[in-house]
């Protein structure tokens, strides 16, 4: 293929990303305001739709916003990979937030830097491995404020020491990717490393993270309302007290539902498609710290395996 036909193609591959960008925007334009004219809802997956979002947390957060003043638009999201689908483009994009997202890699990080949302919109993108012990810098060498409108937490790994960690910013909105594997009722995380990653803690891929019990637990530590979590079973949604009169408290047992990803991995590395209490079976004998108990157990122990 000679050098004129590939930039041919290229700059039709190009033109055909942008006009489906351009798509999803206007669909996802019509949504939020679709969204945003809601009085009430049951539940937050009634909310959902995806335009950059994993499952559906674009629709949930349009209507999370649409409820609360939010003096300061502005977000922090860790564990963006290149940030094409995320929690927070569409807010930057649509609601034209300012924010700063954490990534680990530098290929991802440079990705982001070289897309056209870099000088579209203000965003501060960061290379950092994040740690309880960086992550107040991070947040505090780049952000102005401590009254920012959300926190995103997703690093499969040490959310939950992480969160707990956080004191310099206190965000309206709070989003937590939980492991779903765990259950609603047991408080449970993956104890502390801070070189913890989650491909190398164990072969499955299923070790990581916290349940969604911990969280609900830390959030409200926090001084915050458990809203809900999205119909696919990885995010809680958490607004602040002092703005949350207006939404319907929950408890995981309320809202729980198993998830039906099947993301697991034998030993080669080759997806497994584990699916329901397969997975944690196949994790029994790893150990978890017991928030409620404050101590280290086997995962069998815990869950009677």
């Amino acid at each position: 293929m000679n050098i004129t036909l590939k930039n041919f193609l290229r700059k039709i591959t190009e033109k055909l990303q942008k006009d489906e960008q351009k798509i999803l925007m206007l669909l996802g334009q019509m949504r939020a305001n679709e969204v945003k004219g809601k009085s009430s809802i049951d539940k937050l997956e009634d909310v959902e739709f995806k335009v950059f979002s994993q499952w559906g947390e674009d629709g949930i957060l349009q209507y999370l916003i649409s409820k609360i003043d939010i003096p300061n638009k502005v977000f922090v999201e860790f564990g963006v990979e290149n940030y094409l689908e995320s929690n927070t483009r569409f807010l930057l994009m649509n609601d034209n937030w300012s924010g700063v997202v954490i990534d680990g890699s530098k290929s991802n990080v440079n990705f982001i830097k070289t897309d056209d949302i870099y000088w579209r919109y203000d965003i501060t993108a960061i290379e950092a491995f994040i740690t309880t012990d960086n992550i107040n810098q991070l947040i505090g060498d780049n952000v102005g404020v401590e009254d920012i409108g959300i926190l995103s937490v997703d690093i499969d790994g040490n959310d939950y020491w992480v969160l707990n960690a956080i004191n310099v910013v206190k965000p309206r909105i709070l989003i937590c990717e939980y492991n779903n594997i765990f259950g609603p009722e047991h408080a449970v995380t993956v104890p502390y490393n801070p070189s913890f990653v989650r491909r190398n803690a164990h072969y499955s891929d299923l070790y990581f993270g916290a349940s969604l019990k911990a969280f609900y637990d830390l959030a409200k530590e926090k001084g915050y309302t458990f809203v809900g979590t999205n119909s696919a079973g990885m995010n809680a949604f958490f607004v602040r007290n002092d703005l949350a009169a207006s939404f319907k408290a929950c408890t995981p047992e309320e809202v729980y539902q198993p998830s039906k990803t099947r993301e697991s991995r034998d030993k080669t590395g080759k997806l497994s498609f584990l699916s329901g209490t397969d997975r944690i079976k196949e994790i029994k004998d790893m150990h978890v710290y017991d928030v409620s108990a404050k101590k280290e157990r086997q995962i069998k122990d815990i869950f009677g395996l």
